[in-house]
């Protein structure tokens, strides 16, 4: 039993305003734009979930998309012999040629995708590679499309740089994909950018090659509307599947699509922080020019350690990801038994999202009614400690999101809480 108080999670937009309102003179300071946006509510859920251990409190934190398993040997390796060969300096802002020429590679090999070191963009991870992305094309006014539910920073980075953000309810009855006659209908002059992730987060949905056919089909027809393609989640998919990326089912719009991966999620690198994309030339030319006057280049050790993951082995992605479907299948099956809940089963990644749609309207033991599902995790964190991401954080409620990328047990023990918690509502 958790026992957990306080659990409520403060995730919402800073208070800003016109600098004069405030007696402060440091949030008369900040910038107005700083209230468009809200801190990244996956991160909060887990900084909370480690303060409450912190506290001693008994708290499982399923909030991180961060696999449990470590980084390959292989790739710690090399990282050690890039030390001991005095990798530690400045590398040129896009990347050492080894590793373009390893992310070149891995595009024709992966996806059969063409490109030139020159189309090849390195950054800190793929937030940094969105955001590049967008600052370099977005002008206030801009539209930016973004299928929900949706990775939380998709939204706010653009409006950082003062776009029109179009949401589009894509729900469970469409197993949380974008319809082509959706897009279509979401299309307007002012479009720039069409968001796409697959295998997505926070669902774990993916997209079929039909599927994305289907979606290409209409983006011919929209020839002023550019794509960026995460593909973050291409090797985490079970059962079979076969992902197939934007570029790779349509080459007309190879021109205008931006093909986002990176190191994190199934090379187990996520403090290493390597992202990348392939994309036309003139665009990561800009890029490259916008990450020259912020944080220069990933750490050259990182680097190193990614031509290692990108060239050696892969065989240990099947590994884990076996392992991952055996706890995608417990987590489903133990959250269908749980009173109020329910989850779909999805095609890859390593989340769920399941719905509490049954549990809205009923009293906790307290007394206190479930509105939403924010207050059901903030029910089941008080409750039972354990800690999720409500799915308002996602633009699609009443859900809520859990990370399986954690150990079996654990996870088996943070779903009888959440049955417990499921059970005790009336």
């Amino acid at each position: 039993m958790g026992g957990v108080v306080s659990g409520r999670l403060e995730t919402g937009p800073l208070p800003l305003s016109h600098g004069s309102e405030y007696k402060d003179p440091i949030m008369a300071f900040l910038a107005d734009r700083l209230a468009a946006i809200k801190p990244s509510p996956t991160i909060a859920v887990t900084q909370k979930a480690n303060d409450l251990k912190a506290q001693g409190k008994d708290v499982i934190g399923l909030g991180a998309g961060e696999p449990d398993f470590d980084t390959p040997q292989h790739i710690i390796e090399a990282a050690k012999k890039a030390l001991d060969a005095g990798m530690t300096r400045y590398t040129a802002v896009n990347g050492i040629p080894e590793l373009q020429d390893a992310i070149i590679a891995k595009f024709k090999r992966d996806s059969g995708l063409d490109y030139a070191r020159d189309q090849i963009h390195v950054s800190c991870g793929g937030k940094p590679v969105i955001f590049n992305a967008f600052m370099a094309t977005i002008n206030p006014g801009d539209e930016v499309i973004v299928p929900a539910p949706y990775w939380v920073s998709y939204a706010d980075i653009p409006l950082m740089f003062g776009a029109e953000v179009k949401v589009v309810q894509c729900g469970a009855e469409n197993n949380f994909k974008l319809k082509p006659e959706q897009l279509d209908a979401a299309i307007t002059p002012k479009t720039k950018w069409l968001v796409f992730n697959s295998p997505s987060n926070p669902t774990g949905g993916a997209y079929t090659r039909d599927e994305i056919k289907a979606l290409t089909d209409v983006l011919l027809q929209h020839p002023h509307v550019w794509i960026f393609c995460d593909d973050i989640y291409e090797k985490l998919v079970y059962d079979g599947f076969e992902f197939t990326t934007m570029a790779q089912v349509e080459p007309k719009l190879y021109d205008r699509i931006v093909t986002m991966n990176g190191m994190s999620k199934a090379y187990c690198m996520t403090g290493w922080r390597v992202g990348y994309c392939g994309a036309p030339k003139q665009l990561v030319k800009a890029m490259t020019m916008i990450q020259s006057q912020g944080i220069t280049h990933t750490a050259a050790v990182s680097q190193a350690a990614a031509v290692a993951a990108l060239n050696g082995p892969q065989d240990f992605i099947e590994k884990n990801n076996a392992v991952f479907k055996e706890r995608r299948d417990l987590v489903v099956s133990m959250l269908n038994q749980a009173n109020g809940l329910s989850c779909a089963t999805p095609e890859g990644a390593f989340y769920v999202y399941p719905s509490c749609a049954g549990t809205i309207g009923k009293k906790t033991p307290s007394g206190q009614v479930i509105k939403n599902d924010e207050d059901f995790v903030t029910y089941v964190l008080e409750a039972e400690g354990v800690a999720a991401v409500h799915g308002a954080a996602f633009g699609l409620e009443p859900h809520f999101r859990i990370s399986y990328a954690t150990a079996t047990d654990v996870l088996e023990d943070a779903c009888q809480r959440i049955q417990r918690a499921c059970a005790n509502l009336s």
